[in-house]
């Protein structure tokens, strides 16, 4: 039986992460759960799985992870703020069920020199395809990642065409449940740039052998391509339950934990080539991940700034990639050497210029 804490309980990946463990309870012991401000929820949690160990908010959730053994910590919080806590985590030696994508990405460096071989364990259903698939070969035997994308629910439209869509449009998702932040960052293919960053520092592989190509059906998650030819697709119907389940029991497979796919109805799986004009975040994700330092920091904060703003309808649609762009390309590297302290002063400096830009829109 592992033991598990849950950061981030309260969302939509906590939830199915208990949905898993509830329906598996000789395989999972929750010791801590962790939500952001709802308290009423995560009592009700504590007391279904028998929890004694809460936290509320992040800084009691990384204290939790410092606090309580445990072999398994899913971290399912939104943003970099789940830096804290992913980082506790890699020092007490747990494995780390990472679907909080950011702190990877922003913390870099940082995240991967304190991690041990296999200690971080990808729960975006992107990553762990390629996780799955890369077990088919050695390393040197790769070729290139290629990431799937749904191409979100702007798929085909040109630029001009996305100038005046609405939040709301934003978050109609063809395929996924997700939050606000996720969803318009899927919509505007940042979610994607994102992922582009985080499969290179997961599996050491260059940026000009990561691709992504869009797939509407969101049922080939990802695949690898290796040396000799041959491609390796990781295929199932889009549920998040299963990705989690690896997460949790890497490399074990738990029985049930996703629906399997239908092979006696005809469906067609169709992949398309990336609109980097209409959609360049990808294109400048790359950018950012090759410059490394405080650089993706800066991406990821001037977005979740230039989000809200597009929510607030204070900028359109379009303005948000833009924005991004801006903020990245003026930004001048503060120390060389990447602390907590100078990621979290990078981030609070493009903060206020994506906001100083937003104002003059």
């Amino acid at each position: 039986m592992r033991s598990v804490i849950i950061l981030g309980s309260s969302g939509s990946i906590g939830t199915q992460a208990l949905d898993v463990i509830r329906a598996n309870p000789r395989r999972f012991d929750v010791v801590g759960l962790a939500v952001g401000s709802n308290r009423a929820l995560l009592d009700q949690q504590a007391a279904e799985f028998g929890v004694e160990h809460t936290a509320l908010g992040i800084e009691e959730a990384e204290q939790l992870v410092r606090d309580v053994d445990a072999d398994v910590v899913l971290n399912g919080i939104t943003g970099s703020v789940g830096l804290g806590p992913t980082l506790a985590t890699l020092e007490r030696g747990a494995t780390l069920a990472l679907a909080n994508k950011e702190s990877l990405i922003v913390g870099g460096d940082l995240v991967t020199r304190l991690a041990q071989p296999d200690q971080i364990v990808p729960v975006d259903s992107e990553h762990s395809a390629i996780a799955q698939a890369l077990r088919s070969g050695t390393h040197q035997e790769v070729r290139r990642l290629v990431l799937t994308a749904s191409g979100g629910p702007f798929r085909g439209r040109r630029r001009e065409q996305l100038a005046g869509v609405t939040p709301a449009e934003a978050l109609a998702h063809p395929t996924w449940d997700m939050g606000l932040v996720v969803t318009t960052n899927s919509a505007t293919l940042v979610n994607k740039g994102l992922e582009v960053i985080e499969a290179h520092l997961l599996f050491d592989v260059d940026y000009d052998r990561i691709d992504v190509v869009v797939h509407p059906q969101s049922i080939v998650h990802s695949m690898v391509e290796f040396v000799d030819g041959s491609t390796i697709a990781q295929a199932s119907p889009p549920d998040m339950r299963l990705p989690i389940s690896l997460g949790l029991d890497w490399p074990n497979r738990v029985a049930a934990a996703g629906r399997p796919l239908d092979w006696t109805t005809p469906q067609q799986w169709t992949f398309e080539p990336l609109d980097e004009e209409a959609f360049p975040a990808v294109k400048l994700a790359k950018q950012v991940g090759r410059a490394r330092g405080e650089y993706p920091a800066v991406f990821n904060a001037a977005n979740e700034q230039a989000v809200a703003a597009f929510h607030a309808g204070r900028i359109g649609f379009t303005d948000i990639v833009d924005t991004v762009r801006a903020v990245v390309e003026a930004h001048e590297p503060g120390s060389a050497t990447l602390t907590v302290d100078s990621l979290a002063e990078a981030e609070r400096s493009a903060r206020r210029a994506a906001d100083v830009r937003i104002a003059a829109r």
